[in-house]
């Protein structure tokens, strides 16, 4: 009896399993002859303008070389001769953060290993386009200080820095984007999940709240006009503490009342010396004998 046809069909995932293992044991068998493997999925990878180039595979007898442009097509060489699959690019593109990069991964034998004695032409990939002002990730921002006084909840941001230079000083991502960078502020009742949010294109908070309730808040950067990468990680969450407020206000009230209290006694102890005194000539002038003639 003849097994249906569809029993004799191998499975998708077979198939995909099948081409991964042949393409593997093509570049083993490739590297191993020393031949050059054209490399791929070449992945730009940035945070705060911190740029590394990534790819695949891992070189057998075989090395690497870098090349960036920035859109003049004049390439640089990067990362001569390398075995690593990675190339940190931020030196080459903190200088114009605004502009297209292209960049190539190029696979050669290794001098001491090209015997032939005749130069040989790479094997070349491109990396996709990158544009670090509209690509690069937002890191997590800071939540550098906060206040609740009353119904008002003051909260101030730390800008993250970057790797971007303007007269030797590094810039912050402020510095860098300006007004196109605004920060989201998520806040809700320590009690409660109900999350509120308020918006701001500075780097202060300053919302109103229930009087002697705690609140906890994080904070996001975020560029709203960016189709990709547009927001950063949430900061870490904090926290108000009306006891601990409380307790403060006291001890400056306390503190305020004692040093007022010494004052007064300072001040009254003073006095009565000084009448004392006063008195205690008076009484010894009164008491002094008459000088005769």
């Amino acid at each position: 009896m003849a097994s249906p046809a569809w029993l004799r069909l191998p499975r998708l995932e077979t198939l995909f399993t099948r081409t991964l293992l042949l393409g593997w044991v093509l570049a083993q068998v490739a590297g191993a002859t020393g031949t050059p493997v054209r490399a791929y999925n070449l992945t730009w990878k940035s945070t705060n303008f911190k740029t590394i180039l990534e790819w695949e595979p891992k070189p057998v007898n075989y090395v690497y070389t870098v090349q960036i442009s920035a859109g003049t097509g004049d390439w640089k060489g990067k990362c001569f001769y390398t075995t690593d699959t990675e190339c940190d690019l931020t030196d080459e593109i903190v200088q114009d953060v605004q502009q297209t990069y292209s960049a190539r991964v190029l696979s050669l034998l290794p001098r001491d290993l090209d015997t032939t004695g005749s130069a040989r032409d790479p094997v070349l990939q491109n990396a996709p386009k990158f544009i670090p002002y509209l690509e690069t990730k937002l890191g997590q921002p800071t939540i550098q200080s906060f206040e609740q006084v009353g119904t008002k909840l003051n909260v101030t941001v730390q800008d993250a820095r970057t790797l971007v230079r303007r007269n030797n000083t590094f810039l912050s991502l402020r510095d860098v984007f300006g007004k196109d960078l605004s920060y989201i502020l998520y806040y809700w009742k320590a009690e409660s999940t109900g999350k509120k949010t308020a918006k701001t294109d500075t780097n202060e908070f300053l919302i109103d709240v229930d009087k002697g309730t705690d609140y906890c808040f994080s904070v996001q950067a975020v560029i709203p006009y960016r189709t990709t990468n547009q927001k950063s990680p949430e900061s870490l969450i904090e926290c108000t503490s009306q006891e601990k407020s409380v307790f403060k206000e006291m001890f400056f009230i306390v503190g305020a009342v004692v040093f007022v209290v010494i004052i007064i006694i300072i001040i009254l102890s003073l006095s009565l010396y000084k009448c004392r005194k006063a008195r205690g000539g008076q009484n010894g002038k009164e008491h002094s004998p008459l000088n005769v003639a």
